[in-house]
């Protein structure tokens, strides 16, 4: 039994990953669209109002109403929040230089990170066989930022760092586990949006700041420009998205280990490539490719031996902490 509850909750967190990393991609495809029109505090903030308002309104009372918002771990809301406020800033930030394709490639460290710090933080277990994988995939991430070489970039060091972020955010998901519920993590993260986003605004959206005449710094640190009838469109298409894709992330990472759910992400990284070629005209190089490949390549092995021989030991360990 214990097997069987395993695997249908696995499946359930794997088609909640899929999902999630889809609606992410949307996300990320039009927030690039936007970042040479507006800063990028401003796209957030209106994202992150039109997604609270989902959240609050229609995904918390399915799952039981306003008393799901109430919390013991408050600070750790708060942790899981920066975590993803900067992981979204340092990404979208390197989105405006950064081929989208390579951007996503790049920040796709993540689940490697998320693999070792569940290894050291949350004590689950990764075999040698998933290791090498994972190695793998760090030296695919390599090949795309091409450090040491000419065409080496330094905004490719910000991906990089969302990474880092994005680990720890999902770190302190699956800390939280079943106490909390998806909407209550989607919730909170929502309301992180909105204050740190409005803060921007306040400080930055005169535009006093924007005084570099790098894409980058621009997008984040830019004045304030009323959006067209049609950008409002798309606005409003981010703010669906990316709360639908919080909460089904959250839901992912709230019922499987991290080792099992991460891998699936990486469909949001097949369709940042398809992406960029039809909207963007950003065909990969042939080396960038490579390491794309390498990356998916080990994401799809891991999440393959976490099934074959991660399901007796991960039922149990689930038993245990439900």
């Amino acid at each position: 039994m214990l097997n069987l509850n395993f695997y249908n909750t696995a499946k359930l967190s794997i088609i909640c990953a899929i999902l999630a990393a889809t609606c992410f991609s949307v996300n990320d495809l039009s927030i690039k669209y936007l970042s040479d029109k507006y800063p990028l505090h401003e796209i957030i903030l209106f994202r992150s109002l039109i997604g609270f308002c989902l959240t609050l309104f229609i995904i918390v009372p399915l799952e039981g109403g306003i008393k799901v918002l109430k919390t013991k771990r408050p600070l750790i809301h708060l942790s899981r929040g920066l975590f993803l406020v900067l992981a979204n800033m340092l990404f979208f930030t390197g989105l405006a230089i950064l081929p989208l394709a390579e951007c996503s490639a790049i920040f796709f460290i993540s689940p490697l990170l998320i693999t070792f710090l569940s290894v050291i933080i949350l004590k689950e277990k990764v075999g040698m066989r998933r290791w090498s994988a994972l190695m793998i995939g760090f030296i695919g991430v390599l090949i795309v930022i091409k450090p040491g070489q000419i065409s080496f970039q330094w905004a490719s060091l910000l991906p990089v760092s969302a990474a880092f972020c994005y680990a720890m955010l999902h770190i302190s998901t699956r800390y939280l586990g079943l106490s909390e519920k998806a909407s209550t993590l989607s919730f909170y993260i929502q309301v992180s949006f909105i204050l740190v986003s409005s803060l921007m605004g306040l400080v930055f959206g005169d535009g006093s700041f924007s005084i570099f005449e790098n894409p980058s710094a621009e997008f984040l640190l830019g004045a304030w420009q009323l959006p067209s009838f049609e950008d409002w469109k798309i606005i409003f298409i981010i703010g669906i998205f990316s709360s639908i894709g919080g909460y089904l992330i959250s839901q992912a990472y709230r019922i499987s280990e991290a080792g099992l759910i991460a891998p699936f992400e990486y469909v949001s990284l097949i369709l940042a490539v398809l992406w960029g070629i039809m909207f963007f005209n950003e065909w990969l190089s042939i080396s960038s490719a490579i390491g794309v490949i390498l990356i998916i390549s080990s994401g799809v092995y891991v999440a393959y031996r976490e099934i074959q021989v991660g399901s007796p030991i991960s039922a149990k360990k689930s038993s245990g902490r439900r």
